[in-house]
């Protein structure tokens, strides 16, 4: 069986090193390639875009597919929805596979939101952690009065606010980096996508612990009539049931 495997998570590659162990299947990891050097799935990986539904229907079509697992980022809205168009027209079967979100604990002080402008818009503080990915800042971009700590793995992209200070490190952080990075810097807010998952998740523990308000944006819905996953070893389940 030949599985296209939409990545850029830790659930994707997790999901990639089960596959490719297993001589029945042939795993293909697509990554956006929009990180430098990312580290490669196991099995075989392709970086870069499809061009959108178009071009992954056709890439389907051209590779003989026969499964796609969407396992990106909760928030990739545009791939998922190119993926449910490319499966609806070659009748290939799809599954997402999401990580559940997060939950707030006893303690927590979360302001849930439904996007990055009403995350914005909804500000409780001057000085603002962002960790909402260096390609979403043009949301706050207009705000000139607060001032912003930006963490990412390569360097934000323009639009962004113009008191910013910019750190780039690559995860997975520990309760006791994210604490020091807080206080060092003077934080009083942390504004956060609801991505889900423990590697992620100090920042959070650090918030709380901080006694900091946390802005949460809400993921996008899961794609309607699609089966969704919540684990890597339910897309294994799923995808034996396909062969």
């Amino acid at each position: 069986m030949r599985v296209l495997l939409l990545a850029g998570t830790g659930e994707a590659r997790a999901l990639a090193g089960r596959l490719a162990a297993d001589p029945s299947c042939e795993v293909i990891s697509s990554l956006a390639g929009r990180t430098a050097a990312p580290e490669p799935p196991p099995g075989r990986v392709r970086v870069g875009g499809f061009g959108g539904p178009d071009g992954l229907t056709a890439w389907l079509r051209a590779e003989r597919v026969d499964a796609v697992i969407d396992a990106t980022h909760p928030f990739a809205a545009l791939m998922t929805a190119s993926a449910v168009v490319a499966a609806e027209r070659t009748g290939v079967p799809l599954l997402v596979l999401r990580r559940p979100g997060w939950t707030a604990r006893e303690g927590d002080d979360w302001r849930r939101v439904p996007s990055l402008r009403a995350a914005a818009a909804n500000l409780p503080g001057e000085r603002v952690f962002l960790t909402t990915g260096r390609k979403n800042l043009a949301a706050f971009a207009g705000d000139a009065r607060r001032w912003f700590l930006v963490r990412s793995v390569d360097p934000p992209e323009p639009p962004v606010p113009p008191r910013m200070e910019a750190v780039l490190a690559r995860g997975p952080f520990s309760v006791d980096d994210e604490l020091e990075l807080m206080r060092g810097h003077a934080v009083d807010t942390l504004v956060t996508k609801d991505s889900g998952g423990a590697m992620t998740a100090a920042k959070l523990t650090a918030a709380r612990t901080l006694g900091l308000p946390v802005v949460m944006v809400d993921r996008p819905p899961a794609p309607e009539g699609v089966p969704v996953a919540g684990s890597v070893d339910e897309a294994v389940d799923w995808l034996s049931a396909q062969g």
